[in-house]
């Protein structure tokens, strides 16, 4: 008995379901799939690797390699022989936005929009149970507070849908937050923040509202070169700055 298929994630449909040329060359259409669509769609038009592409649709760097192969050799024949070209079928789930791995899915922005206002400044904290969660790779969830005129009108908290490390700087960076609140934070997570234009306060501990209080009013103690990287494999856990400083599973350094 074969090994059963895995389902292929798809985040966006074609436009259109059928092609047909100008003189044809026969009535039986050529059939791509769904998840063909896709892998020409990522790596031809998005410009993704074979890797990026395997996360993105679910499956190994193999797989991948099979369905490109099959796709680009279905459209060949449809064009050397003038054959209509039809788009059915295939295994596949729709993308439902939040469980995607990779911030270019158009579904993943959509499931992160919240409306922002023209005069509104957006800060983020990484959220536990009210207060500041230690470290930025692996929080659940942010607590996303809209400010106008100096003062908080709205706050709502954002499940991260499991994403982690880099991709939280895609996530963010969909929700349009201006400025984010941490405590621990990687080097790579802080690159993707820069260039995503997002203003970094890490090694801050403690209450959530508070710390956006705190820097409301140009009081919030931060450490502007705070670092952290985790070795759950040996059971260490080092947060600080570039100078060194280090600490316990709690806070990190402090400006």
């Amino acid at each position: 008995m074969g090994r059963p298929v895995k389902s292929r994630r798809v985040c966006q449909l074609p436009e259109a379901l059928a092609f047909y040329p100008e003189t044809p060359g026969g009535d039986t259409p050529v059939v791509l799939t769904f998840e063909q669509v896709e892998t020409l769609r990522l790596m031809d038009w998005e410009d993704l690797s074979q890797e990026e592409c395997a996360q993105l649709l679910g499956v190994s760097r193999a797989t991948v390699q099979s369905i490109y192969a099959q796709a680009r050799k279905r459209i060949a024949k449809a064009l050397v022989m003038g054959l209509p070209i039809q788009i059915q079928g295939g295994d596949y789930r729709l993308c439902a936005g939040g469980d995607c791995p990779l911030s270019c899915c158009p579904r993943k922005q959509e499931a992160y929009k919240i409306e922002k206002g023209e005069h509104t400044m957006r800060i983020a904290v990484t959220y536990e149970n009210g207060e500041i969660y230690q470290h930025f790779g692996h929080t659940a969830q942010f607590k996303v507070y809209d400010v106008e005129g100096g003062q908080v009108v709205s706050a709502r908290v954002v499940d991260t849908n499991g994403q982690g490390h880099g991709a939280l700087a895609g996530v963010l960076s969909g929700l349009q937050v201006d400025a984010l609140i941490c405590g621990g934070i990687g080097g790579g997570a802080r690159m993707a923040l820069e260039e995503a234009g997002i203003r970094l306060y890490g090694g801050v501990s403690g209450d959530a509202d508070e710390a956006v209080a705190a820097l409301l009013e140009n009081k919030l103690s931060y450490n502007p070169d705070v670092q952290c990287s985790h070795h759950h494999g040996e059971g260490e856990h080092h947060c600080g700055s570039h100078a060194g400083h280090t600490c316990g599973h709690g806070s990190c350094g402090q400006h």
